[in-house]
């Protein structure tokens, strides 16, 4: 099924709040995949290209896609974010955060734009043996939305071994715990970008979260990575 047709399973804020991510099963097709990935290397989609290795961010390369985004990557941003609205707004509650978020993206951004945050910030991933990202969180000005959403768009184990996700959480006063997310082509993991709440025994406090990618080993990697708000 196309991933344009599906909505988020029922579940999913309840797996969102227990572990600060949660996986989404053949989010898009074979075909839907290979697209986006054939979209790589046509520079005319991109605003910019990123080579991790000169800015000690890993290894391996990104590009940021400009407006106007293409369509199935513009329609995934717009219909996936009224989804998670929800969980953005009860976190932010949680956490004595008082920024509330609008329920449609195009007020979202528009709130973006306004503080000078006007650069998309979906982006195609590509790596390819030996490479790897380091942790880190995608945050790109004031405004921010707690949560973003990558897709993988390879095959693993044919089109390429290693390269896993990695999240990793530090609860205060405790060492980092790291958490290894198998996805298979077409898969979808939704995240927490920066923080997260989590229950504790005098209320709930922030969990800070990271994420990154462990070395491929071989073949060549493609993912997509939908971020919700726009960079300044």
């Amino acid at each position: 099924m196309s991933a344009l047709a599906q909505s988020l399973p029922p579940n999913l804020a309840d797996t969102l709040h227990s572990r600060g991510h949660a996986v989404l099963p053949q989010w898009l097709s074979p075909a839907e995949c290979a697209a986006l990935s054939g979209l790589y290397p046509q520079a005319g989609n991109f605003r910019s290209r990123v080579v991790m290795a000169r800015h000690g961010f890993g290894r391996g390369e990104y590009q940021y896609f400009s407006y106007p985004l293409p369509d199935i990557v513009q329609r995934l941003r717009r219909t996936l974010y009224p989804q998670l609205v929800s969980v953005a707004n009860r976190w932010n509650q949680a956490m004595g955060v008082d920024i509330r978020y609008p329920a449609g993206h195009a007020a979202f951004l528009a709130r973006c734009h306004a503080a000078g945050q006007t650069r998309p910030t979906p982006l195609l991933l590509q790596y390819g043996a030996g490479d790897y990202n380091c942790l880190h969180q995608d945050l790109y000005g004031e405004h921010v939305f707690p949560l973003q959403v990558v897709m993988l768009l390879s095959r693993p184990g044919e089109d390429f071994s290693g390269g896993e996700l990695v999240l990793t959480e530090q609860r205060p006063r405790m060492q980092s715990r790291a958490t290894v997310v198998p996805l298979a082509q077409g898969d979808a993991v939704v995240f927490a970008v920066h923080q997260r709440p989590v229950a504790g025994s005098r209320g709930f406090y922030r969990v800070n979260m990271r994420h990154g990618v462990s070395e491929v080993s071989a073949g060549r990697r493609h993912t997509l990575g939908l971020i919700f708000h726009d960079a300044q």
